[in-house]
């Protein structure tokens, strides 16, 4: 049986030792804004104010409207005016402009004629996704102008209303704005929880090995149980401060939109640091070596939580064995949870098995961990 007053000295004792470091005291609190800030304001998805080229042979009222259609988008910013193809095709390979608006020689007179002009559109396929994007948004800017043109050739010809077969009403729920930046954030959750792991659980057990005092602990009557669970509960709370600060800078500094409850969210968010912190802590009592506990607890934690969790990388577009292993990535269904809360509001009752799954990866890493620091000490 655990008893509190063994529990709470050794917890007590950690929390000396952790308020003594006073450089691991900074990096815990200092490295989650850090992150916040670089995360927030470098990662985007967004893909906008593109630079472009222009190369408009034709110099009409008609094309000059197109080019107008264009810069007048806030997806777009004109770069340059080429005048001559050489310098479109400079400006594509030195990466000066992602897209470039070719417009050929007689493209108003085409029009007025009621002929089909081609437009001609190069972009940087360097970067597929982005290529892609882009395509899209010149896609929707010359559709609305084939459009305008289209209404104008009918009004011309006594037509009143020009239908169109497929009346396309776009309606985009939970992130309107489609602002990578509302779930670029909450995502920061898990990620800062992991790099806690790398950087401060790993190296609990180990450093006592290290420094000879393991044999002290040893000789007390601390049991495996009561030495694992405090030294976890300094860190517990470290990690709880920390989610708050990454929450309250969300909230305040960023405009994440909060649809859900925030009790919620801590409840899922402690659940979740537990296994979190575990992890390193288990890999501190299995190699006890400092060096190596924090090298491969970053190989375990950090990186399946950047880049098997659906943070950065959506998982459908991974490949099978991979989408396949991404189901043993705790932060995965956490990152879904906490997506889930802030965007669409949902409570337990939708969440129920993705916070199940992660109480019972919570529960067998604690009992894990104790099993392995019983081994050693016998």
């Amino acid at each position: 049986m655990i008893r509190p007053g063994r529990l709470f000295a050794m917890a007590r004792k950690e929390w000396i030792h952790v308020r003594r470091d006073y450089r691991s005291m900074v990096l815990a609190f200092v490295i989650p804004v850090v992150l916040l800030l670089l995360f927030g304001y470098a990662l985007t998805l967004d893909v906008d104010r593109v630079p472009t080229m222009i190369f408009d042979q034709d110099g009409t009222p008609a094309s000059r409207e197109l080019v107008s259609r264009i810069d007048g988008s806030r997806y777009f910013r004109i770069n340059g005016y080429a005048n001559q193809y050489d310098q479109v095709v400079h400006g594509i390979e030195t990466g000066a402009v992602v897209a470039a608006l070719v417009i050929p020689a007689g493209f108003g007179g085409d029009l007025g004629a009621d002929r089909t002009v081609p437009v001609q559109v190069i972009l940087d396929g360097s970067d597929a996704n982005t290529a892609a994007i882009v395509l899209g948004y010149l896609t929707r800017v010359t559709g609305e102008y084939s459009l305008d043109l289209r209404l104008d050739w009918a009004a011309r010809r006594g037509i009143d209303r020009l239908a169109e077969p497929v009346d396309f009403q776009p309606r985009i729920w939970f992130n309107e704005d489609l602002t990578s930046r509302n779930y670029v954030i909450p995502g920061l959750i898990a990620v800062i929880m992991m790099i806690l792991a790398a950087l401060m659980t790993s190296l609990t057990v180990s450093k006592e090995w290290e420094n000879g005092t393991m044999e002290q602990l040893i000789s007390t009557p601390v049991k495996p149980a009561e030495l694992v669970i405090g030294k976890l509960l300094p860190y517990l709370a470290i990690g709880g401060v920390d989610v708050l600060i990454v929450i309250l800078m969300g909230r305040f500094l960023f405009q994440v939109p909060m649809r859900g409850s925030y009790l919620l969210l801590g409840i899922i968010s402690f659940i979740f640091l537990v296994g979190g912190l575990m992890i390193g802590m288990l890999v501190s009592i299995a190699t006890k070596s400092q060096l190596l506990s924090s090298q491969l607890s970053i190989v375990i934690t950090y990186l399946p939580a950047i880049m098997l969790s659906g943070f950065v990388y959506p998982i459908s577009t991974m490949p099978v064995p991979l989408q396949v292993l991404t189901h043993i990535v705790p932060a995965r269904y956490f990152i879904s949870m906490i997506k889930a809360i802030y965007l669409k509001g949902l409570g337990m009752t939708m969440l129920w098995s993705d916070a199940l799954l992660l109480t019972v990866f919570a529960v067998v890493m604690v009992s894990v961990s104790v099993r392995k620091f019983k081994k050693r000490l016998e």
